[in-house]
């Protein structure tokens, strides 16, 4: 079975998310820690939201554990470049301290699609 559609439109959602962030980090902040942290937000949104994509690949080829990455990757997505964001926008810099969460998310979704593509049967 495939990855669902709706993981597939909020991958979709994110990567616009991702282009939003990044578009205002550069052209509307001035603090060079809150451009990086909006820097960083969007780069790895992106990346994210894209690997929901090969996600959905694997799992189309059979690699059923694929199905699981979305919600790590794009979960993931929301602790870690959100709370990135936040302390951007002022947010207290307490609020790192969950950031990791979001990274840790993010390590277990690539676990997951690396084990689906291992378990993959070659094709003939």
């Amino acid at each position: 079975m495939a990855v669902a559609p709706l993981w597939l439109g909020l991958a979709a959602l994110g990567g616009l998310a991702s282009v939003a962030i990044g578009a205002f980090g550069a052209h509307g902040i001035t603090d060079p820690q809150a451009k990086a942290w909006m820097d960083t937000g969007a780069t790895y949104l992106m990346v994210h939201s894209l690997a929901v994509f090969a996600a959905a690949f694997v799992a189309d080829k059979g690699g059923r554990l694929a199905r699981l990455c979305p919600m790590f990757f794009l979960g993931g997505g929301v602790i870690f470049c959100g709370t990135l964001l936040a302390m951007a926008l002022g947010a207290p810099r307490i609020l790192g301290a969950v950031t990791p969460i979001g990274g840790l998310m993010f390590l277990v979704g690539w676990l997951l699609l690396a084990i689906a593509a291992f378990r993959l049967r070659p094709v003939a």
